[in-house]
């Protein structure tokens, strides 16, 4: 299913269910980070950006508003299919078990669900973010390097750079901890990446 512009994405995506969205940045009428937004305030379906734009600072900021993965242009169509193949794999791994609970249940995954609950209330995660809390929590107290969760999220053969992963612990910490300078369950581990704080219970 194609669409030519922005509005006519968001009905599509209003009225239909999708597994995936490859969202080119340039369209007519709305920019892709409008519509990447509008769609990520309405579900988490995993997003692949397309874009011409090359610096470090404009594939962090399609991360931090949602996306899943970029593609710069120019790009040959095998990348393109391998990257939503990896995507879509990545969507379906489900590595915990079914629920787990944190801090006297303060902090909920549930894998069954693909949700996670923060003192009783849903947590809207991107796909991303969900999968990244997940190898986290299922290893509280362990340390990750930042190489280490880039594999485990987006595969051996990304190029877009280490730091990403540090956008995505921040939109986790925003999104999950009480204070979020002051993170319970997100640690940094200096000089290497980051590690789970649990407590489960």
């Amino acid at each position: 299913m194609e669409a030519g512009t922005g509005r006519k994405a968001l009905d599509i995506h209003r009225e239909t269910t999708v597994d995936l969205i490859i969202l080119d940045l340039m369209l007519p009428d709305l920019t892709g980070e409008e519509v990447c937004r509008e769609i990520r305030r309405q579900s988490a379906v995993p997003i692949l950006m397309l874009t011409a734009k090359v610096e470090e600072r404009h594939r962090l900021e399609g991360l931090a508003i949602g996306a899943d993965d970029y593609v710069i242009k120019p790009f040959s169509p095998r990348e393109v299919v391998a990257r939503v193949q990896a995507i879509l794999r990545r969507s379906a791994d489900d590595l915990l078990a079914e629920r787990i609970s944190f801090h006297d249940g303060d902090l909920i995954v549930d894998t069954r669900t693909k949700t996670v609950c923060k003192a009783g209330q849903p947590v809207h995660l991107t796909p991303i973010e969900y999968r990244l809390i997940q190898a986290l929590a299922r290893n509280p107290g362990r340390p990750f390097s930042r190489e280490e969760l880039v594999e485990k999220l987006f595969g051996f053969d990304y190029s877009g750079g280490e730091r990403t992963i540090d956008q995505h612990v921040k939109n986790l910490r925003n999104k999950v901890e009480s204070d979020p300078k002051n993170p319970t369950y997100f640690k940094t581990v200096f000089g290497l990446g980051y590690r789970f704080e649990g407590g489960e219970s």
